[in-house]
């Protein structure tokens, strides 16, 4: 089954995506785009929110593994053969997903995009790299912790979740990674890299049927030479507690965390609330937009009045933290500590302020622009664009949301704004974390 989604009118001459259902369950979405480029993007429906406690950080070690070769194609050989014809390649792994991307000439990518389905979905993933690949991975892990961004970042998630996955970290703990099997790894990549939870995007200047060829061929190549089903071993992953992936209730007090950091020069503050997820879609825009207002460009609300007027802050932003269960707003600031009570109260005020009157219509219609302007312009090149079509694909399986993002931020209104922070963002009840040097 294959159709073309009718644009929005705000992108009726930039974006015209075709999808595509395989019958195996594979989607496949592709555009053709006057760059001279092709960007293949890979995106799974999984991530570290799927692991147990037990093998926390599997699905980034498998990140690094799927480029440790096949039965078709040995270690190092996808590296050789993408360098030499000059593309690039890379992944990442997040809460809720794992992407994987080639971007190529027009001319070659026929050749290459196969060998990008081929590591993904036949990764061999064999003892001795395995065992090679442990070490650089608690390399890794050694030096996130040696990032002070990294560690606030970790913290505010214990902190904004009591249970749920998002609270564990990507990466996961070195005393997890240290007993990882191969042998786990083979059964959670065979368990998860379903043709079901896959999207494929095809973006760049090619004609949208020379790309779905490539795409269905690749496919159809690597299901003939599919190897036999992994033999299960008798330590399976364990089964995830669903129970952990109900959402959470706002805080219902003030939740405090402090830590002392002697490599800072400055504080660190981060305040959190819990707001809705992906899966509850619509909302989501909602606290965007109110992100939009207290956080995005010199003119938002805290930029001007803590940065700009009374020099507080040397950076302060806010973000609308969108996982698929659950989201987390998230303000954040770099300050000197004697600062540190009067910007959390000033904050506060902000946010109280929010809930007392409306934005203003001149206000909402001034990032309405900026926000519909920062995503347009986010989203020219074909890598860009394939992430957009993936991303939303594979978190809500629905193209649509791609295309209309900015109409849906032009159809809210100021009342919409305010019943939502009256409702998820209470001045009286959140989580806070401040990072601060020795004294």
């Amino acid at each position: 089954m294959t159709f073309t989604l009718a644009p929005s009118a705000q992108f009726n001459s930039l974006n015209s995506p075709t999808i595509q259902y395989l019958p195996n369950g594979i989607t496949l979405i592709a555009e053709q785009v006057p760059v001279n480029a092709v960007n293949l993007s890979l995106w799974l429906r999984v991530g570290s929110s799927a692991e147990s406690d037990a093998i926390n950080g599997m699905a980034h070690y498998l990140e690094h593994m799927v480029f440790k070769g096949t039965n078709r194609l040995e270690s190092g050989e996808f590296e050789r053969l993408i360098e030499q014809r000059g593309a690039v390649t890379n992944a990442a792994t997040s809460q809720d997903y794992t992407h994987y991307y080639i971007t190529t000439a027009p001319q070659d990518f026929a050749d290459l995009a196969p060998h990008q389905l081929e590591v993904v979905l036949n990764a061999a993933i064999p003892d001795e790299a395995f065992e090679r690949e442990r070490s650089v991975i608690l390399e890794e892990i050694r030096r996130s912790q040696d990032s002070p961004q990294r560690r606030l970042y970790r913290t505010a998630m214990q902190t904004g979740f009591d249970r749920m996955p998002y609270r564990r970290p990507v990466l996961g703990p070195s005393e997890v990674i240290e007993h990882l099997t191969a042998q786990q790894m083979r059964d959670f990549h065979q368990q998860w890299y379903q043709p079901s939870r896959m999207t494929a995007v095809a973006v760049g200047n090619l004609p949208v049927e020379q790309l779905m060829e490539t795409l269905i061929d690749g496919f159809e190549s690597i299901a003939s030479h599919a190897s036999a089903p992994v033999h299960k071993s008798s330590i399976n992953p364990a089964p995830v507690d669903l129970s952990s992936s109900v959402p959470e209730p706002p805080f219902t007090s003030i939740v405090r965390q402090t830590v002392v950091d002697p490599t800072l020069q400055q504080a660190r503050l981060v305040m959190l609330w819990r707001v809705p997820g992906m899966q509850h879609l619509p909302q989501t825009y909602v606290f965007d937009m109110l992100a939009a207002v207290l956080g995005q460009g010199r003119m938002a609300r805290l930029v001007r009045d803590l940065r700009e007027d009374r020099r507080l802050v040397s950076s302060v932003g806010v973000s609308n933290m969108t996982y698929h269960q659950q989201g987390l707003f998230y303000i954040s600031a770099q300050l000197s500590v004697e600062h540190l009570e009067t910007v959390e109260a000033a904050i506060v005020q902000h946010i109280q302020r929010l809930h007392d009157e409306p934005v203003a219509e001149s206000e909402l219609q001034r990032i309405c622009t900026l926000v519909t302007n920062r995503f347009v312009f986010g989203n020219e090149a074909p890598s860009d664009r394939a992430s957009l079509y993936g991303y939303y694909q594979a978190t809500v399986s629905d193209l649509e949301p791609a295309l209309n993002y900015p109409a849906k931020l032009r159809s809210l209104d100021p009342e919409e704004l305010q019943a939502a922070a009256q409702r998820s963002l209470s001045p009286q009840a959140y989580g806070v974390v401040v990072m601060r040097p020795e004294d």
